[in-house]
C-alpha cells in the first residue's frame, strides 16, 4: 500500500508551483524551496500506520523568517495591495497566515475546527485522507488570501474556501507551503493553487 498523507507519498525534489502573477522570479523561488525542504522531517506511520507525515516543525524552528520570505513571494505587490486579510486554516496554517499578515500590515482571519470559536459562526464539513471534520468561521467581509500548510487530498482547502465565501469574504488566492500532489493540479472555483514545495 502506498504511503501518503500530511506528509506525502514519496520523497522528491522541491519545486515551486508557477504562478504568473508571483512577484518573485520562479528560479529564485525554486532555490528557496530546495533549501527549505531540507528542514522538513519525514515521520513514517504518523498519525497512523501507512502514513508518511511531513513535519514542518524543524523548518519553522530553524528557518521561519526564510519560509515567510518565500511564501510572500508567491504573490505580486499588486495582489498584496488588493487584499484586506489572510485567512489561515487551523492549526499550522495559523502560523503561516498570521506571520504573513503581521509582515504586510493585514488582518488575520482564523478558520477553526468545530467548537473553537464563540458563536455566531458558519460551518462546513470536510474530508481528510484519514478522517473527516467540521470547520467554522465568524462572519466578516473583505478580500483574503487563504493559507494552509499542506495540501493532501484537497478536502480541507476546498471546504475552507467555500466557508470563506459563506462567511462573507472574497477569496483572491489560495496557497500552501507544501503540495503533496496527491490530487494533481488542484483548483478551486477556477483558481489554481499556489505552493512553495511539491512532492511529485
Amino acid at each position: 500500500m502506498p504511503k501518503f498523507s500530511p506528509g506525502g507519498r514519496r520523497a522528491s525534489s522541491a519545486v515551486v508551483s508557477t504562478a504568473t502573477s508571483a512577484s518573485k522570479p520562479t528560479a529564485s523561488l525554486e532555490a528557496d524551496a530546495a533549501a527549505l525542504k531540507a528542514h522538513i522531517r519525514d515521520v513514517p506511520d504518523f498519525p497512523r500506520n501507512g502514513i508518511l507525515f511531513r513535519d514542518i516543525t524543524p523548518l519553522l524552528h530553524e528557518q521561519f523568517a526564510a519560509t515567510l520570505d518565500a511564501l510572500e513571494g508567491l504573490f505580486s505587490e499588486r495582489e498584496w495591495s488588493e487584499i484586506d486579510a489572510l485567512a489561515g486554516v487551523e492549526s499550522r496554517g495559523f502560523v503561516l497566515a498570521a506571520g504573513l499578515a503581521a509582515r504586510r500590515g493585514k488582518g488575520f482571519v482564523p478558520v477553526r475546527k468545530q467548537g473553537k470559536l464563540p458563536p455566531p459562526v458558519v460551518s462546513a464539513a470536510y474530508a481528510l485522507e484519514y478522517g473527516s471534520g467540521v470547520l467554522e468561521m465568524q462572519r466578516g467581509a473583505g478580500d483574503v488570501f487563504l493559507i494552509d500548510d499542506v495540501l493532501a487530498t484537497g478536502g480541507t482547502m476546498h471546504a475552507s474556501a467555500e466557508l470563506c465565501v459563506t462567511a462573507g469574504y472574497r477569496v483572491r488566492a489560495i496557497a500552501v507551503l507544501i503540495d503533496l500532489r496527491i490530487v494533481g493540479d488542484f483548483t478551486w472555483d477556477g483558481m489554481a493553487l499556489r505552493s512553495l514545495i511539491r512532492y511529485d
